[in-house]
């Protein structure tokens, strides 16, 4: 079989594709009318964790004490769960922070010899919403990382910009731009269209490793393609008018609170304009001291490595409460703004958490995770086993079944469901 050069190109009526990376060009070595009120979802993730004897009760239960953290939420008492003894199993990887690849997967030993990742439960709730708003999901990040992975093991680009998305969200094109965005997806379809014929030629000339290669090539594009024509009919219809001046992005990568509070403004935005119902959110992290939080003086990632040293535990305290101060008025905003006899936090389930339980041993068991929001039934805490953890994705299953999805499980769950919470 002769190599494939690496430039090769599907080509039909005058339209050309380029193709991935193939073993063979190596050498021969809006809204629902049946809906009363949309449901959300919307997945935060603190990839340093959260201290948790500071966040974890002792007693279960709705009248659980408040700890330090669960003291700062307290307003939102009797609407939110906290789970301790949960997690993904077997999630050592190839590196401490490994398990954040797979904390919206739950695949198992991320980064390691042979490791693929697979869909992420918030691509699952995008792809049965189809085009129903005009984003099927947003998904954002502080420092670049993304939560969110397609069903072929592909970790999709978070954007980092909220004055970009609040543009794409809110700021109507000049009529010149909206035709000229309209013949880009019409071309971006043709194209598709066209090269449909040369890749089944292409096929038979492939290795079986090549073909599967080119099948999840394939299936990415087909996706594509009905994003496009979602695309084409959201393309000529207005952008809601938000009450906001446009968004600008904050210049201090450092100052945290300041880009967490700009994000979850957007994200509220987003869904108080129902412009998507599924979003994700790295809330970042970094190897310098936070700006803009008094008190604190120390790389934040050597704080979360404190070793039970009681002066970094008491600094790093200073930066996760200021975190907590930003999604406390995160909830505060969603359960603020009304909506079809409710609030939008009443239709919107909010979980917030780490893929590490213990970050100063880059432990993945025991994961502080909190599900506020959405109609479900609440009961204040939920202890697991901290030791004998229940399968996070139990959890999952209960949050796609609230989004309408018809499912008794997802990745490594073993029940469609988790003590502590129920629709």
């Amino acid at each position: 079989m002769s190599a494939l050069h690496r430039r090769t190109f599907l080509r039909g009526a005058g339209a050309a594709l380029s193709l991935p990376l193939l073993g063979a060009m190596r050498p021969a070595f809006g809204r629902s009318a049946v809906e009363e009120q949309p449901k959300r979802t919307v997945f935060i993730n603190g990839s340093l964790g959260f201290h948790g004897p500071h966040f974890f009760p002792t007693t279960e239960g709705p009248e659980h004490e408040a700890t330090p953290y669960l003291k700062l939420i307290e307003r939102h008492r009797g609407r939110y769960t906290l789970f301790s003894g949960l997690s993904h199993p077997e999630q050592s990887g190839n590196n401490g922070h490994a398990s954040e690849m797979t904390w919206l997967t739950s695949a198992q030993r991320p980064g390691l010899a042979g490791f693929r990742n697979t869909i992420s439960v918030d691509q699952v709730m995008a792809q049965r919403l189809g085009g129903t708003t005009r984003l099927p999901f947003l998904n954002l990040s502080n420092n670049g990382g993304s939560l969110s992975w397609t069903a072929n093991g592909v970790n999709l680009p978070a954007e980092r910009s909220p004055a970009k998305v609040f543009k794409q969200l809110f700021v109507d094109g000049s009529p010149e731009q909206v035709r000229d965005q309209v013949r880009d997806l019409g071309r971006g379809k043709s194209i598709l269209d066209a090269v449909r014929s040369d890749a089944r030629r292409l096929d038979r000339r492939l290795g079986p490793r090549d073909q599967a290669k080119l099948d999840e090539y394939f299936t990415a594009v087909r996706n594509l393609e009905v994003r496009i024509g979602q695309s084409e009919g959201w393309a000529t219809r207005p952008k809601p008018q938000v009450d906001r001046t446009p968004m600008e992005d904050v210049a201090d990568d450092k100052d945290i609170t300041a880009r967490q509070r700009l994000m979850y403004e957007l994200i509220s935005l987003a869904f108080e304009t129902d412009s998507t119902r599924v979003a994700t959110f790295s809330l970042g992290a970094m190897n310098a001291p936070p700006t803009n939080i008094p008190g604190v003086a120390t790389d934040w990632h050597n704080l979360s490595h404190h070793g039970k040293d009681e002066a970094k535990i008491a600094e790093l305290r200073l930066i996760e409460e200021a975190e907590i101060r930003e999604f406390d008025a995160f909830l505060a905003r969603l359960a603020g703004t009304s909506e079809s006899g409710g609030s939008v936090l009443d239709g919107t389930a909010v979980l917030f958490g780490s893929n590490l339980g213990n970050a100063s041993a880059h432990d993945w068991r025991n994961l502080p995770i909190l599900v506020a929001g959405g109609g479900l039934k609440h009961t204040g805490y939920a202890a697991h086993d901290a030791n004998d953890n229940t399968p996070l994705a139990n959890l999952f299953v209960t949050l796609e079944q609230r989004m309408g999805i018809e499912t008794d499980a997802f990745g490594s769950s073993v029940a469609a469901g988790v003590r502590g919470i129920d629709l």
